[in-house]
């Protein structure tokens, strides 16, 4: 079998990494990078750090309106595939590489997989809400993390080419967690003690782009009466200097504002907090498996057994619930294996194997 891979993204860097291991094993894969995540730091480095094999192909796309992004992605896919002919493309998530790969495929008659399927927030507002189901839609290969997913693909008539796999993060997380060696020397050097401090990052467009939910984001930020690690993504950066608030936070003492982290520091960091404040889908869930209580900066997750465990808060972007939030976070005694135990990447690819008959 030779499979296409389409990623972009830090999630999809993320999920790469053990399903390129799984399959490398039995099967030939082609690795793309579209180039939606071009900066150093949010790109080069989780290659390096996690050991996903250099990319066959990177586009170079870059930045851009989601117009435009998509449009230059379809464009320069097209091209990879009619050359490569693979017999699938496998697809992550929900960014503009998994709706641009997506159609791409499904127009030239290619198969499509998609892992991490069934997501959903039922907030059309979102771009990644779009994309995921559009994706999903297109796909012939459903790879569910949770019977949730199964469920809400149900809903939607798609009831064909669904196979419940557990999440892949698991298997990421296990690859990557760093030793507690290592975790102590990162808490050092961000000057912060276990238990002590909250680990924030904010870098959806809905809290980004609104002044209103970002002034609200930053003064819980400022007034959370704990020190705060808080790796600032490109976009956020310039969002907060744009509407005045980068110059305050800088200024305020138990706010550190830092570039952004790889995936270990990310999930170290994660680790020894008392609480994480996030308004990323795959920072809750890190979160939970991790066993740290989450605060998310929206109104609603698609990671919904978080929220009913206990171990996860939807709080919006208010200052004033988000400081409510963090007061009580706690640790729940209970913490059920909603993700699976491990192992899904080599049962992405047995499933893979059954459904295209290699």
């Amino acid at each position: 079998m030779k499979a296409l891979t389409v990623i972009g993204a830090r999630p999809q860097f993320i999920k790469a990494a053990p399903l390129s291991q799984a399959l490398r094993r039995r099967h030939r894969e082609v690795l793309v990078h579209t180039g939606q995540h071009y900066d150093h730091r949010m790109s080069r480095q989780f290659f390096r750090e996690m050991r996903i094999p250099a990319p066959d192909y990177n586009l170079g796309v870059g930045s851009g309106s989601h117009g435009g992004q998509t449009g230059a992605m379809l464009v320069k896919l097209e091209a990879v595939m009619l050359r490569e002919r693979p017999d699938v493309v496998v697809i992550f998530g929900d960014t503009n590489s998994t709706l641009a790969a997506a159609l791409t495929a499904a127009k030239l008659g290619i198969p499509v997989a998609h892992i991490e399927a069934g997501m959903r927030s039922f907030n059309r507002a979102m771009p990644e809400e779009i994309n995921r189901v559009v994706a999903d839609h297109l796909a012939g290969g459903h790879f569910c993390s949770t019977p949730t997913a199964v469920r809400n693909l149900g809903r939607e008539g798609v009831r064909s080419g669904v196979f419940l796999v557990g999440d892949i993060m698991v298997d990421a997380l296990r690859l990557l967690l760093p030793d507690p060696g290592r975790t102590a020397a990162i808490l050092r050097r961000h000057r912060v003690r276990p238990g002590q401090y909250v680990f924030a990052t904010i870098h959806r467009a809905e809290n980004t782009d609104r002044r209103e939910n970002l002034c609200q984001i930053a003064a819980a930020l400022s007034g959370c009466g704990r020190q705060v690690v808080f790796p600032v993504h490109p976009r956020t950066r310039g969002c907060l200097a744009r509407f005045g608030l980068l110059e305050r936070l800088s200024r305020t003492p138990s706010v550190r504002m830092v570039e952004p982290v790889g995936y270990a520091e990310s999930l170290a960091l994660q680790s020894r907090a008392a609480a994480v404040l996030t308004d990323s889908g795959g920072l809750q869930k890190e979160a939970y498996l991790l066993r740290t209580p989450c605060v998310t900066a929206r109104t609603e997750t698609e990671w919904v057994e978080t929220v009913a465990a206990g171990w996860n808060t939807i709080a919006g972007p208010g200052a004033d619930r988000i400081l409510r939030a963090l007061d009580a976070a706690q640790r729940p005694r209970a913490h059920p294996a909603f993700y699976g135990t491990g192992g899904t990447a080599p049962r992405i690819v047995r499933c893979l194997e059954r459904w295209l008959g290699r």
